[in-house]
């Protein structure tokens, strides 16, 4: 099931713009995210998802300085040489197609780049030099929004935040944001310590952006406590996991067990409570004639304060089915079931690298 485009391309389905936050850019409510570019998307592949992306109207393409090679705990250090990928064919895409202007481009650093004290973390040291690179590899002179990946217990926030502040000033970085900052695992709101920093007036730069892990299968993320930070202070939210690793979009066909690389994470969701959520959302894709990715993602981007979901497309018929979401408006009745099904916590998929 796709809409009417050529091939699998979704024409101008993406293109309806939200703004996210105070930040005033303007961006699509589904974002590209591109964890899987030189890991299970080819070079070729991951090329034309991009182009797909971009003819369907869509303008957020959301990297991190890691991806590329296998993102499993188990294999990220053994692929150490092979990060920065992602980055490395989203710049090259850029360099040969144009229209950097017409894009929100995003990207994330924390994560362990190269050996040495300074070789992860959010100290100045490591921010500095990793932002250098993924400008390097994005072949661009500003990169748009850029996250605090994930918290850094060893630094202190004054630090990190002067450099991305610093980073701002210098014009090569457009506003700053966080990821995984409040209610990820046992970090607990490490985001509202933040944004009483910049509105001491002490010259840091105000956090504008967060990415939660929210879905279906995991509103406790961002329901209540980050929600309420992100309407009450105007932020921009940008979720991850929208499609909670595909089973949402009916990866795992129902009642069966999961097979592949992503089995063992997968297979939480294969239980009663897990199927019956996966039905209600198959029924309604009959009864709207939709994709049931799509549906899954209307659900998220009905939520007060979401501005965009990121999706991961390994292939142009998974992108092409997402890009139905923001047509559609589900009824009340449709949400109230959605609601009552939806789980409040699952087990996050990475967790430590």
């Amino acid at each position: 099931m796709a809409p009417q485009a050529c091939g699998t391309t979704v024409a101008t389905a993406l293109g309806a713009r939200r703004v996210l936050g105070r930040t005033g850019l303007r961006v699509s409510p589904v974002a590209l995210g591109t964890m899987q570019f030189g890991w299970t998307a080819s070079d070729v592949q991951s090329m034309r998802i991009l182009d797909a992306y971009r003819a369907a109207g869509g303008n957020l393409i959301d990297t991190a300085n890691m991806y590329g090679g296998d993102q499993s705990t188990e294999q990220f250090a053994a692929n150490r040489a092979h990060v920065g990928m992602s980055e490395d064919i989203i710049g090259r895409w850029l360099q040969t197609r144009g229209g950097r202007d017409d894009l929100v481009l995003t990207t994330k650093v924390r994560a362990r780049m190269w050996e040495g004290a300074d070789g992860e973390g959010l100290t100045r040291a490591h921010i500095m030099r990793a932002v250098e690179d993924s400008l390097r590899r994005l072949r661009t002179e500003c990169i748009d929004v850029l996250y605090a990946h994930w918290p850094d217990p060893q630094a202190h926030p004054e630090e990190w935040l002067e450099a991305f502040g610093d980073l701002i000033r210098q014009g090569k970085v457009g506003v700053a944001g966080t990821s995984n900052f409040c209610g990820f695992e046992t970090f607990g709101d490490l985001l509202t310590p933040l944004l009483d920093l910049a509105r001491r007036g002490s010259g840091y730069p105000a956090i504008q952006v967060e990415q939660p892990r929210f879905n279906l299968l995991n509103r406790g993320e961002y329901e209540p406590a980050l929600q309420r930070i992100a309407l009450d202070h105007g932020l921009g939210i940008v979720t991850y996991s929208s499609l909670a690793s595909g089973f949402l979009a009916g990866a795992v066909p129902l009642r069966q067990a999961p097979c592949g690389s992503r089995a063992r994470f997968l297979a939480q969701y294969c239980v009663e409570e897990g199927w019956q959520l996966l039905e209600a959302l198959q029924q309604i894709a009959r009864d709207l004639q939709v994709p049931v990715a799509a549906v899954a993602l209307a659900w998220t981007q009905a939520q007060p304060g979401v501005t965009s979901t990121l999706i991961g497309p390994d292939r142009l018929e998974q992108l092409a089915e997402a890009s139905w979401s923001p047509a559609i408006r589900l009824d009340q009745e449709q949400l109230a079931c959605l609601d009552r099904l939806s789980w409040r916590l699952s087990r996050p998929e990475f967790v430590q690298w």
